[in-house]
């Protein structure tokens, strides 16, 4: 029975997704299926935008992020970090809060992401982050690109199923900067870090 009920829900979604139009391509990136940027293809609760043949993420506030790739074997597309000002150390999207997603969306932020907080009051000492001399933050200072927030206090901490997986939060008078590096692990020098803020989006029901 069991072997039956598998066959006949292999069937119907097989079925179903032959009639399901996937999006045409942006520039050069494929569009897989449930990701939407158009009417009329893949499904409208995934959308995402095509803009002058540029993939991009619209986050709860309006704010775009460009989307570096799509894994639509894994459900995942990993979006570019807002830039930080070097002036200032502040993200780009810090006036609107930092990346938040819709409570309703189908997409979350994954667990594989390492978020580094910069230019932070002391306040975030008495959380359970890692603001310590060997945080991650620290070798991403050392570069060129974190070079606007060294000497800063600055923490990291992995978005674990704990978390709120809508967000990544900064704010005047807490953190003003941010960057995210995925599958980050101890070892790892900064160099070879991969930037991004790593999305997972749940199976659409049938």
């Amino acid at each position: 029975m069991f072997r039956i009920l598998l066959a006949v829900f292999l069937l119907t979604s097989i079925t179903y997704m032959s009639y399901v139009e996937a999006c045409p391509r942006c520039g050069n990136v494929e569009i897989p299926y449930p990701l939407s940027t158009r009417d009329g293809c893949g499904d409208s609760r995934y959308k995402i935008y095509c803009n002058n043949d540029v993939l991009e993420f619209m986050s709860a506030e309006g704010f775009y992020y460009r989307i570096l790739s799509i894994n639509p074997f894994a459900s995942r597309l990993v979006l570019s970090p807002p830039l930080i000002q070097s002036h200032s150390c502040s993200s780009s999207d810090l006036g609107i809060g930092g990346i938040r997603l819709d409570d309703g969306s189908p997409f979350n932020i994954s667990t594989r992401n390492t978020v580094m907080l910069f230019n932070c009051s002391a306040n975030i000492l008495l959380s359970p982050l890692n603001c310590s001399s060997n945080s991650f933050c620290r070798k991403f200072e050392a570069l060129d690109v974190g070079s606007g927030c060294k000497d800063t206090l600055c923490c990291h901490y992995l978005k674990d199923s704990s978390m709120n997986s809508h967000k990544i939060r900064v704010r005047f008078g807490g953190c003003t900067a941010y960057t995210s590096v995925i599958d980050v692990r101890p070892n790892d020098p900064a160099e070879a870090w991969n930037y991004g803020i790593e999305l997972q989006w749940e199976a659409p029901h049938l």
